[in-house]
């Protein structure tokens, strides 16, 4: 259950571990300190913290989530709970279903392009009979 927020202030890095954007607290804090968390357009060290009403900007792999703190939490809850602790702006939804969409077309092209193949023996054999060179 999120916290109240006069009670207690969260670092950032733990407070990204909390919501589950990331697997661990040091991965959370490796991100950070890569630059690849902005809170209110700003970059951040991991030990800054946290506020309700601050707008992050988060990098994870191929994808980008913008997201406003709604409630703080230092400790790691189930999914349903930590989903609670922000909310996600309707523009980064849409982005990253554009980007999963883009990524699955790409892929499925570049898999029917690349089941073309040299052709083998028999290949060359028909070919070579199907032209009349030999």
């Amino acid at each position: 259950m999120p916290m109240d927020t006069e009670q207690k202030k969260v670092r950032i890095d733990k407070w990204l571990w909390a919501a589950r954007f990331f697997k661990t607290r040091s991965m959370a804090s490796q991100a950070v300190s890569g630059g690849k968390v902005h809170c209110n357009g700003q970059r951040l060290k991991p030990a800054k913290e946290v506020n309700v009403g601050d707008q992050l900007r988060i990098q994870r792999g191929h994808y980008e989530y913008i997201i406003f703190v709604q409630a703080l939490n230092d400790k790691r809850r189930p999914a349903k709970e930590a989903v609670l602790l922000y909310e996600e702006t309707e523009e980064s939804i849409l982005a990253r279903e554009k980007q999963r969409e883009e990524r699955r077309l790409f892929s499925m092209a570049s898999q029917q392009f690349g089941s073309i193949k040299k052709p083998g023996k028999r290949d060359r054999r028909l070919i070579r009979s199907f032209t009349g060179k030999e």
